[in-house]
């Protein structure tokens, strides 16, 4: 058993979030083990691109009010201790209301050569705004 250092809260890239996102990555991949673990916290209005997992995703939200969203429409409203499973290859997006911060653990096996994330276009305003509605 071993304390793992964490990395410093970095502000997440702006070519696949729209808004202000700040992530502490907590666990990376140790062999045999893929688990990687992430505390992701939205500001209000702030969001994901859309993206898919190669192996999905769980999402716990930890405080606030977010969603998440899939391709099909289906919304999912998170709440604290709300979690949400995203199955392999579906594409979705994740964030905040626009009045409330959202925070969220996001955990992903990765695939050996990374996190297995496909990321996509940025969720339009009209497509937040249909999501929030």
């Amino acid at each position: 058993m071993e304390l793992e250092p964490v990395a410093p809260t970095a502000k997440a890239p702006d070519e696949r979030f729209t808004g202000d996102v700040y992530v502490d990555i907590f666990h990376t991949p140790r062999e045999p083990s893929r688990l990687i673990g992430s505390l992701v916290r939205f500001t209000p209005g702030a969001r994901t691109n859309w993206h898919s997992h190669a192996l999905g995703q769980t999402l716990h939200c930890t405080d606030g009010e977010g969603f998440v969203v899939s391709r099909d429409g289906t919304v999912i409203r998170l709440h604290p201790g709300g979690t949400v499973w995203t199955p392999p290859g579906e594409e979705h997006w994740h964030g905040a209301t626009d009045a409330h911060l959202m925070c969220h653990y996001a955990l992903l096996e990765g695939t050996g050569d990374g996190d297995g994330t496909t990321w996509l276009e940025p969720v339009t305003d009209e497509q937040y705004q249909q999501a929030t509605t």
